[in-house]
């Protein structure tokens, strides 16, 4: 029977209105439509700029916060080397000690301190091997900044062969201490002191030092 039927639908073809097997299944009504996909795409967008707001605002809170912290405080400056703020100069020739015997002279010095803690003088030495010191005060004693002190070292001859005929730079090793070192320095007395030093020890020694 020849006649015209409903037709049927073609291979890749559907029916309008009918969903295509291949595509996701839809949740609501609206879902694909245009307007639905520039929500979703300005919706991206408002999230990633909260996201980046939220995360420059948290910046800016550790940033505040770590600036209003208190800061530490800067340490001190180190106390400047002993050596480096003591003065030892000669004042003059003294009487010896009473009972000092022979083979012995006296002198003043004078020992200051600049600035810094206090000094501590912990010994004197000379380096000559026919003489030995003693001193009054004896060491330990202690000058404060801006302050000093007179010691009167009196010099004991041993040997005369010993000891120089003419002393050109004698000098006398004291040894320094304070909160920052302890050092042992050597403290040039100048002409008058190798003067006096060296008639002493003619002086103590006569004819053996000619």
């Amino acid at each position: 029977m020849n006649g015209v039927g409903p037709l049927e639908p073609g291979e890749g073809t559907r029916a309008w209105g009918t969903p295509d097997p291949d595509d996701p299944p839809r949740t609501g009504g609206l879902a694909h439509t245009p307007l639905a996909r520039l929500y979703r795409r300005h919706r991206r967008a408002a999230l990633t700029t909260l996201t980046l707001a939220l995360l420059l605002a948290g910046g800016g809170y550790l940033f505040a916060t770590r600036q209003d912290a208190p800061q530490p405080r800067p340490q001190p400056p180190a106390p400047p080397y002993p050596s480096q703020v003591t003065d030892v100069s000669y004042l003059e020739e003294v009487a010896a000690p009473h009972g000092a015997g022979t083979g012995t002279f006296s002198f003043a010095v004078l020992v200051s301190v600049r600035s810094g803690p206090p000094v501590t003088v912990t010994g004197i030495a000379q380096p000559y091997a026919g003489l030995s010191l003693t001193s009054e005060p004896r060491p330990p004693f202690r000058t404060r900044a801006g302050s000093a002190h007179k010691i009167v070292i009196t010099m004991h001859v041993k040997e005369c062969g010993k000891v120089p005929e003419d002393a050109g730079l004698p000098f006398l090793d004291v040894t320094l201490r304070n909160k920052r070192a302890i050092q042992v320095h050597s403290f040039i007395l100048g002409p008058r002191y190798a003067q006096s030093l060296s008639q002493a020890l003619r002086d103590a020694c006569g004819n053996s030092l000619r």
